[in-house]
């Protein structure tokens, strides 16, 4: 097994897990942006008009929604997933026999499992995803800088809880040492979010449409990242049951 080896794979196994979120994002997700978009155009349609020249200006660069929903919408998730997958290989590749007893599998689905949690679902729980129609364009710029700021602090704190159980494993024990590195997590991210700027702009958009986009987000995530762990554990089953049965006739073969 070589990071080349798994690095190929992730890129295909990413391949998959972007076409597996589009489809969910699709039929799920998008019945909820199209409900925020109307609203917002409904909002739209009580302000003053703008002028000609700017309402020719704005349907010259306007995508249809059309594409947007599909193709758009396709690209994004592909070449996310395809970058993700790859990203997760070879960290993958990095952790085998370096996470205590774990075996290959068991070291990959963690890594997986990692990622998520670290990269996805913590800044989420902080700075949820948001329809149109919902926050200000004067503070997206702010709003960006800080979720990928807690993008940042949770990655690099995920990893320093990992390095934190290896080297504490043999003192404290595995349950201890990974019940000590996931309280070190923990509280770090959770004081950094806490200094972070919480954000409140949502207006008088209804909370039934807003929860149902938040979940379908979150739901595109979780599949996402779930097909990469998923089919990066079952590439790695197979190149380890390769490498056992490349390893066993060589020793037939020398035994001869």
């Amino acid at each position: 097994m070589t990071a080349r080896n798994l690095l190929v794979r992730g890129l295909l196994v990413g391949l998959l897990a972007g076409f597996a979120a589009f489809l969910v994002a699709h039929e799920v997700g998008e019945p909820h942006v199209e409900t925020a978009i109307a609203l917002e155009e409904a909002d739209a349609a009580a302000e003053p008009a703008e002028s000609a020249d700017t309402d020719d200006a704005d349907e010259g660069t306007e995508v249809s929604r059309g594409n947007q929903r599909t193709w758009g919408l396709l690209t994004g998730t592909l070449a996310v997933g395809t970058v993700l997958g790859g990203f997760v290989a070879l960290l993958a590749a990095a952790a085998v026999g370096r996470l205590g007893r774990m075996t290959a599998v068991q070291s990959t689905a963690a890594v997986a499992i990692i990622g998520f949690v670290a990269y996805s679902l913590v800044p989420f729980l902080k700075y949820p995803a948001t329809p149109p129609a919902v926050g200000s364009g004067d503070t997206i710029g702010s709003r960006t800088s800080d979720y990928f700021l807690l993008v940042l602090v949770s990655v690099v704190a995920a990893l320093a809880a990992v390095h934190l159980a290896r080297t504490t494993a043999e003192r404290l024990g595995g349950l201890g040492a990974s019940l000590a590195a996931i309280a070190g997590y923990v509280v770090v991210v959770g004081v950094v979010a806490a200094l972070l700027p919480t954000v409140n702009e949502l207006g008088d958009f209804p909370a039934d449409t807003l929860w149902s986009f938040r979940v379908s987000s979150l739901l595109t995530l979780a599949t996402m990242w779930a097909v990469i762990g998923a089919g990066l554990a079952l590439a790695v089953d197979r190149l380890a049951k390769a490498d056992r049965a490349a390893a066993a006739r060589r020793e037939l073969a020398a035994s001869l």
